[in-house]
């Protein structure tokens, strides 16, 4: 047997039955072995590849992908991709080319055989494990690396096969040999030091007065499903990080927003005044707690659950209680637990939110433009709870977003915010289309990000595949406009059309690949045009016209030092300042507006 036709077999023994690849000949074997047992698609980048097998997995109810590229450029044009899913801790499959073992630089030679680049060493930093195939191994070599990045924290897994080795003739029955590890899920320890821990969770939220439980992206969405039950009876306020936005649907009456430093106000605003904050599965980077991560929870004793021991004793923010275990584990466990009425707290976050909108009224639109915070509350209303919102992965086309809408049960919501690539909504929204054929994809995806790989058009187009695809047109970089403007007073460069940046005409691009395209105004979530669009199976486009000179409040305002260096406001500090008189309302366990508004309080 080829060797290419036995690793097919196992990586079907593994659950994979799709395959995102750009062909090339240092696969030529493996992609002739997957071809017939695999639903493979080409596509026309290696990058929309890596990103499309992230995100179909992310939203696959049961089957897998892997991406399949070639030796040389097929490496190093993935990397973005595995970089994207590594800081997200998302399992990502990577099979690729390399040139034959007997060509392979030794010796200090940069390069021998063609197109040969150290695909190992250029993936290890963004992978659980790299490894290279230079002769046949046996199955459960092959297959516990592959097992390893689907287990504990997940992250990509890279395998490079030389293609000699590919091709070699062998005895499968051989090379099976020693049985594969029996458990590579989350480890026993883990669940158990979690299961060690609920009474002592369960008595803290007891014994508090203003708890909120964060919960983050390292909660399965099917632990959360499960959970709801219990969670609404548990009553304890609920907030959601971004990467765990539809863990928590809106229509869950404990539910309190979503807080980040591009986040709700409201939310960051009740989260300083807790006095307990649990936090699920989140490892609490610097984008969840701000740059000025001591004021994070400052006045509240915090507990973090998360599976890394690296994420819990990395200094920032100050945890009082560090968890190395199961976040789903303890959150199912503490959700069964019952509670004290928080009935005063929940009544002050409802109206802290409902004094504070989602649409901040600072924010001006020009005449003949949308508000994208206005444009995602309409699409929140008008989506349905099987639909899968895919919000880009930067700019103001992500962070309004992640402001402003707000999931329904059922509904599925991606972002990759850790790396933040540009280009990136595109090939999530395929991968997602593709693992979830009778659902409707809604991709929303700034100008600039979108230009980044449209080739992928051509992917949508062949495939048939039903995305709705919104463009937020505001002729160049929002974010990029917005620091030049604020710190180096409107010295724009490279930001938009007016400083050398490029567009193509919408209208004949979606043209050329078959897809209708539609221009938006005020109005459109009730034009019946759009709406027929909107629910049809096809793939549409729709073009959002943004003001290029769009506020985007409120945020976390930072000053440039004397010695170059940034100083940031606390989360709760959002820019612009309240009026006196809701300060002193929705700051009233802080003092009201004199208590908040000292620096160092």
């Amino acid at each position: 047997m080829r060797y290419a036709d036995v690793l097919a077999t196992w990586l079907e023994e593994l659950g994979y039955t799709h395959c995102f690849f750009v062909a090339g000949g240092g696969i030529m074997h493996l992609l002739d072995a997957v071809r017939t047992r695999m639903n493979c698609i080409p596509v026309v980048h290696e990058v929309a590849a890596g990103i499309a097998t992230e995100y179909f997995n992310e939203v696959s109810p049961s089957s897998l992908a892997f991406a399949l590229v070639t030796a040389g450029p097929g490496v190093t044009n993935i990397l973005t991709a595995m970089a994207g899913a590594y800081l997200e801790s998302r399992q990502l499959l990577v099979l690729a080319g390399q040139v034959k073992s007997a060509d392979l630089a030794t010796g200090g030679v940069r390069q021998r055989g063609i197109q040969e680049v150290d695909g190992r060493a250029l993936a290890a930093p963004v992978s659980v494990r790299s490894i290279r195939v230079e002769r046949p191994i046996d199955r459960r070599s092959f297959c516990e690396p592959i097992l390893e990045g689907r287990s504990g924290r997940p992250g990509p897994v890279f395998v490079e096969v030389c293609l000699d080795a590919q091709g070699t003739a062998v005895d499968s029955a051989e090379l099976n040999g020693a049985a594969i590890a029996a458990d590579f899920g989350l480890n026993a320890a883990a669940i158990a030091v979690a299961g060690a821990h609920v009474e002592i969770v369960a008595e803290k939220t007891r014994s508090a007065k203003r708890p909120i439980w964060l919960v983050g992206g390292g909660v399965s969405r099917a632990t959360a499903a499960r959970s709801l039950p219990d969670l609404r009876a548990a009553g304890v306020p609920l907030m959601t990080t971004w990467n765990g936005a539809d863990r928590i649907p809106r229509t869950e009456p404990s539910y309190i927003g979503r807080p980040n430093t591009w986040g709700q106000r409201s939310a960051n605003v009740l989260l300083r005044q807790a006095d307990l904050i649990v936090a699920f599965g989140t490892r609490l980077g610097l984008q969840q707690t701000g740059f000025n991560w001591q004021e994070f929870g400052a006045d509240a004793e915090l507990v973090q659950i998360d599976i890394d021991p690296a994420e819990l004793a990395k200094g920032h923010p100050r945890v009082d209680l560090p968890i190395a275990g199961d976040a789903n584990e303890l959150l199912r466990r503490a959700a069964q637990r019952r509670y004290p009425s928080y009935g005063e707290w929940i009544e002050f976050c409802l109206h802290v939110r409902h004094l504070l909108p989602l649409d901040d009224p600072a924010n001006k639109t020009s005449a003949g433009f949308i508000s994208p915070f206005r444009f995602y509350q309409r699409l929140s209303e008008i989506t349905a709870e099987g639909d899968i919102i895919v919000p880009c992965s930067s700019g103001g086309a992500n962070s309004t977003a992640m402001q402003a809408f707000e999931p329904l049960p059922g509904q599925i919501m991606i972002v990759d915010k850790g790396l933040a690539s540009m280009g990136y909504g595109l090939s999530g929204a395929i991968g997602a289309a593709v693992a979830q054929p009778g659902r409707r994809i809604v991709l929303v995806e700034g100008d600039g990000g979108f230009v980044q790989n449209l080739q992928e058009l051509a992917t949508v187009d062949v495939n048939a595949l039903n995305i709705k695809i919104f463009i937020f047109a505001n002729e160049g970089y929002a974010s990029i406009r917005t620091t030049q403007r604020n710190y180096f007073n409107g010295s724009y460069l490279g930001c938009d059309t007016k400083t050398g940046l490029g567009f193509p005409h919408w209208d004949r691009l979606f043209s050329a690949f078959d897809i209708p395209m539609m221009s938006l105004r005020e109005g459109w979530s009730d034009d019946p045009a759009f709406l027929t669009r909107f629910s049809s199976a096809d793939a549409h486009a729709f073009v959002v016209p943004v003001d290029p000179e769009q506020t985007y409040f409120p945020k976390i305002a930072s000053r440039v030092l004397s010695n170059g260096s940034m100083e940031s406001n606390p989360l709760h500090l959002m820019s612009p300042e309240l009026p006196t008189e809701i300060a002193h309302d929705v700051f009233r366990y802080l003092g009201g507006a004199d208590g908040i508004l000292r620096p160092n309080h």
